[in-house]
């Protein structure tokens, strides 16, 4: 066995030392413990052995601690403290109470449905950490597959193998423009009304789908896309269009919350369509603590 794991005392001897550390009084600390005196007064003996150092001193009134005995208890009571929480925190971590599960999502996420979902799951599993991070479609995908995260929240391609998914938003985009805009003015617009605007969006390898949706709805319309920007999180191509640089898409959810130099707009005729859903693996069942974010996460919520 390593050295690491070698202790020249058993679990029981730090027990009975802190009994009799507690009542000073072999006697009283052999009845708590329903062990013989004799039993209890070796084992002590031995403790003392193992670590070379007095930890008791007997006198006539009784037992007093030594230095050594005093740091020794108070090592000691944590100690103890934690390993008398282990069952119970084993239960809770079995039934899903306790534990803890790292996701991912993308800007549409967290301008929609995420912080609904992340609300009602810190009611009811307050002791399950939740660990965020944002990153792009392409990274979450690779990530899954690796291991290095628990879901995802992304726009999936055409199939995604080796993952379960739900789907939680399908929307039809419209477009943010600044408030000063020319066409800003108007209650709706085509893709062709904005021939001569410049887009912001973001790099197509970090969503195929979604980007070849938006080339495909501007070809639909008959257009060539003006893109003048590809950038990448989404608040930063939200920012470029406050800068009055360009436009970009957005869903009427994700729209609702927009700063008032910009403006939304919906799209008559063709227009991208946003697809958001929530992946996890399927080569193996998931843990308590997933399932319990999954269940929360998969559920019909109410509308903000």
């Amino acid at each position: 066995m390593p050295a690491e794991y070698q202790f020249p005392f058993e679990l029981r001897h730090l027990v009975y030392f802190r009994e009799v550390a507690r009542q000073l009084h072999f006697r009283r600390a052999a009845e708590t413990l329903a062990v013989a005196q004799p039993a209890l007064s070796r084992a002590i003996a031995q403790l003392e052995t193992a670590l070379d150092a007095d930890l008791l001193n007997r006198t006539r009134r009784g037992v007093e601690i030594t230095p050594a005995g005093r740091m020794l208890l108070d090592r000691l009571e944590p100690l103890l403290r934690q390993l008398h929480a282990i069952p119970a925190e084993l239960h809770a971590l079995a039934g899903g109470q306790v534990g803890h599960v790292r996701i991912a999502f993308t800007g549409l996420a967290m301008a929609t449905v995420l912080p609904r979902i992340l609300r009602e799951f810190h009611r009811q599993r307050p002791g399950i950490r939740v660990e965020l991070s944002e990153s792009p479609t392409s990274a979450q995908l690779a990530a899954l597959q690796a291991g290095e995260i628990a879901c995802g929240f992304f726009h999936p391609d055409a199939g995604n193998p080796g993952l379960r998914t739900r789907v939680l938003l399908r929307e039809r985009n419209g477009v943010l423009l600044p408030a000063a805009h020319p066409l800003a003015r108007r209650a709706t617009l085509r893709l062709a009304d904005l021939a001569a605007t410049p887009f912001v969006l973001f790099p197509r390898a970090h969503n195929p789908g979604f980007y070849d949706r938006i080339l495909a709805a501007f070809a639909s319309a008959g257009v060539a896309p003006r893109i003048a920007e590809e950038v990448w999180p989404r608040a930063n191509g939200v920012g470029l269009v406050r800068a009055g640089l360009g436009a970009t898409f957005m869903t009427p959810s994700e729209a609702r919350h927009v700063p008032t130099d910009v403006v939304f707009r919906a799209l008559r005729g063709p227009a991208p369509e946003s697809r958001l859903v929530v992946g996890w693996p399927a080569a193996t069942e998931p843990g308590p603590a997933l399932a319990a974010f999954l269940a929360v996460a998969t559920a019909p919520l109410p509308r903000a």
